[in-house]
């Protein structure tokens, strides 16, 4: 029996660029951004409501290389992670609390720019890839893994080939 799981699945839109740091002790990149997640619904007078959700996302080594250097304010992602929430001192020595999102999967559904370099096409990457955090079931040219591929047709119309 498993003990409990801890998996957050997002497909939405960067609020801002990327920023990203380096950990003093050891140098360890680290990018945090904010990611808007939108639902529509219609209300009881049959109107359109969009609902949109912020969540903080942090991403770590090679994954956080990966975001500060392709995505911008706007980057369409899929991103895969766990919710953690923790506390810390601000500057005054006042204690807060947040959650975020630590991501540990990140597929770039933006559609490469004019010049070929950057942004990314279904490009899937992954933490627990070492080096330069490309997933390893993604092919140099960028093609994304099935699983990532499935989650870009997912947020398009779909398709099947149901008798009803």
């Amino acid at each position: 029996m498993s003990r409990g799981i801890n998996k957050v699945i997002l497909l939405g839109n960067l609020g801002k660029d990327p920023e990203i740091t380096y950990l003093e002790s050891n140098k360890v990149p680290v990018v945090r951004f904010s990611l808007a997640t939108t639902e529509t619904y219609m209300n009881k007078e049959g109107q359109k409501v969009d609902q949109t959700e912020w969540h903080n996302v942090t991403l770590w080594r090679g994954l956080a290389e990966v975001a500060e250097k392709y995505l911008k304010k706007g980057s369409r992602i899929y991103l895969e992670g766990k919710i953690r929430n923790r506390s810390y001192e601000d500057k005054e020595g006042i204690k807060r609390y947040t959650t975020e999102i630590v991501g540990d999967n990140m597929v770039m559904l933006d559609s490469r720019p004019e010049g070929g370099s950057g942004g990314g096409s279904g490009g899937g990457y992954s933490s627990r890839s070492e080096g330069s955090g490309a997933d390893s079931s993604a092919s140099p040219s960028g093609v994304p893994t099935q699983m990532a591929s499935q989650a870009a047709e997912s947020a398009g119309a779909y398709e099947d080939d149901l008798p009803f």
